[in-house]
């Protein structure tokens, strides 16, 4: 009988252990923690979901899948945790990854709008376009509410019939030809397989093979909360989640819960050790530099952050994330802060590659063995 230890239960590895349970599949999810906890990567209480990929054509079929997926899991466990208000983004026309999200819309016949001047000042008011900009509208975009999401795929997993080890730290995992041995805190474990989802924890593991865990990078990100100068700007009811390219760059939410609006830069994020070296504490260099941002591109909110947090992810040089089989163990790790959307069918495609050995999804961007050199 197939067996399968599911190392780590944050975001990609909740979603794989209640895949595996959802077959029937007997698993066992091992975590330092426990699900939902905040030392992984399901950090910043939301998260955009978007289909109007910059990052590749190739990810369209799987945010497809992956949306039906967020479905299914808000059926099962009875919780909102996509919040569907469309999505855009916005920057000049000529820029690569303008270009590119244009190119992913075209390749999929994704239902994308393209605005311009005072047809995006009347459509979004809050995100206004400089000369020579556009705005793409993605209406399958929104956000997702990732703390509760982690924990809602660990509990339907549970619910069919998955077992969680919390605050069971892995040590070792020795692979021989016929299964695993999981070495934990609480003593030795033996299955057919392994699925190996430490989140940001792949570098500093020690569990990944040597090669890929020096390729990879752990960063630390963060959020900022601005408030808005008018309460009617930002509502989540109307207002869509935002990508701004070009300089200033970054993602923009509504203000969620009624809180703050979050702003998350996107800039060469802090190389850390290690999650455990996480600092909770914000230069004020970075401070400052988010706070030009908004000056300079958001007017509806005022010129301080209310709230600062941050978080941590793991990181491929190429910015695509590891997936696939190694020996009896599946690598699912390295998302690069753009994996948290896609968590369902990745953890869907772990349990085919547990179940077949393989699957009928194209992640061959994303296979373990390519090439990866770490940038001196």
């Amino acid at each position: 009988m197939t067996s399968v230890a599911v190392v780590g239960t944050g975001t990609v590895g909740s979603m794989a252990l209640w895949r595996l349970a959802e077959r029937g599949i007997h698993a066992v999810g091992f975590d330092a923690y426990a699900p939902g906890h905040d030392r992984g990567a399901a950090g910043g209480e939301s998260r955009i979901f978007r289909t109007a990929y910059k990052e590749g054509p190739r990810y369209v079929p799987l945010l497809r899948e992956a949306r039906g997926l967020w479905a299914e899991l808000e059926r099962t466990s009875g919780r909102r945790l996509l919040a569907p208000v469309g999505g855009v983004t916005a920057g000049p026309r000529e820029h690569p990854k303008m270009r590119a999200v244009l190119d992913a819309a075209r390749a999929h016949d994704l239902p994308v709008e393209v605005l311009k001047g005072e047809q995006a000042r009347r459509r979004v008011p809050e995100h206004p376009l400089r000369d020579g900009e556009i705005m793409v509208v993605d209406h399958d975009a929104g956000f997702l509410r990732p703390e509760p999401a982690v924990g809602a795929a660990a509990t339907a997993a549970e619910r069919a019939g998955a077992r969680v080890a919390r605050y069971t730290p892995v040590r070792e995992l020795r692979e021989d030809a016929d299964g695993v041995t999981v070495l934990a805190e609480d003593g030795e474990h033996r299955f057919t397989h392994a699925v190996l989802a430490p989140g940001p924890w792949a570098a500093a593991s020690g569990l990944l093979p040597e090669p890929l865990a020096r390729a990879l990078t752990t960063r630390a990100i963060t959020s900022t909360w601005f408030p808005r100068r008018d309460e009617s700007l930002f509502d989540p009811g109307r207002c869509p989640v935002a990508i701004r390219v070009g300089e200033p760059a970054y993602s923009c939410f509504p203000a969620v819960d009624g809180a703050g609006v979050k702003i998350n830069l996107h800039v060469p994020w802090e190389e850390i050790a290690s999650p455990a070296a996480l600092a909770r504490s914000v230069p004020v260099a970075y401070v400052r530099q988010v706070a030009r941002a908004v000056a300079g591109t958001l007017p509806g909110l005022g010129p301080d952050p209310v709230r600062v947090a941050t978080y941590c992810d793991a990181f491929t040089p190429d910015g695509h994330g590891l997936l696939g089989r190694h020996g009896r163990t599946v690598l699912a790790a390295a998302f690069s802060g753009h994996g948290f959307k896609l968590a369902p069918v990745l953890g869907d495609i772990v349990a085919d590659l547990v179940e077949n050995g393989a699957t009928a999804r194209d992640i061959g961007h994303l296979a373990p063995n390519r090439t990866l050199r770490r940038s001196p």
